[in-house]
């Protein structure tokens, strides 16, 4: 196979590219809108190269064990890549073990999610036709959970500086309660949060 090992050096390094997007992803910021139809595209094109392969070994009645190393490897590296698209090691656990988790999906399939972790640091994602992440401290009065040293990273954008956790009010077994987050005394609006799991505090009735 004249083109065995372009197949492999390739392939290897998406597989790489996939298990690190951990770290390089929220860095691309708004590149991300282009990251991911790129890999989406990467994929197919590796899907359509393994089910050539398949077909090229069968013609050959499997002779070729070049061939048959090659269409394991990308079986192997495919599935794994399907079965676990943010990589095979979730880096995130190194952080701290979740005590409060809140997301809300928006239009277009955009995702915000916060989780707070128990050594009181927060990591706010927002994935939207690319990913955003902000990283900081938190701390907790009653039932008001309170936003500092925040590191916006790419964006110098301010984040929520308080938030409240109170029951829902709707009735969703799925959430255990609400997340209200505020810019400041001002803001009398604020942005919900529904929250998926909490060992932090119980919410508060009001």
């Amino acid at each position: 196979m004249k083109y065995k090992g372009l197949i492999i050096e390739t392939l290897v390094i998406f597989f790489l590219v996939i298990n690190t997007s951990y770290f390089w992803m929220p860095k691309v910021d708004l590149l991300g809108f282009f990251a991911f139809p790129a890999l989406a595209l990467v994929y197919l094109i590796f899907l359509i190269v393994l089910i050539r392969q398949i077909y090229l070994a069968i013609r050959e009645h499997f002779r070729s064990k070049q061939r048959i190393f090659v269409i394991i490897l990308l079986t192997i590296t495919l599935l794994a890549i399907f079965l676990r698209p943010a990589g095979i090691i979730d880096f995130e656990k190194f952080s701290g073990k979740d005590v409060l988790i809140a997301e809300r999906e928006g239009v277009a399939n955009c995702m915000t999610t916060l989780k707070l972790k128990g050594n009181n640091k927060f990591v706010a994602k927002s994935i939207c036709f690319g990913m955003t992440e902000i990283k900081g401290e938190y701390s907790v009065k009653g039932d008001t959970i309170f936003f500092d040293k925040v590191n916006p990273g790419r964006n110098d954008r301010d984040y929520y500086q308080y938030a409240i956790i109170k029951n829902p009010t709707y009735n969703n077994p799925k959430y255990m309660g609400d997340l209200t987050l505020f810019k400041n005394n001002s803001d009398t609006t604020g942005y919900e949060l529904w929250i998926i799991k909490n060992e932090l505090m119980k919410p508060n009735s009001r």
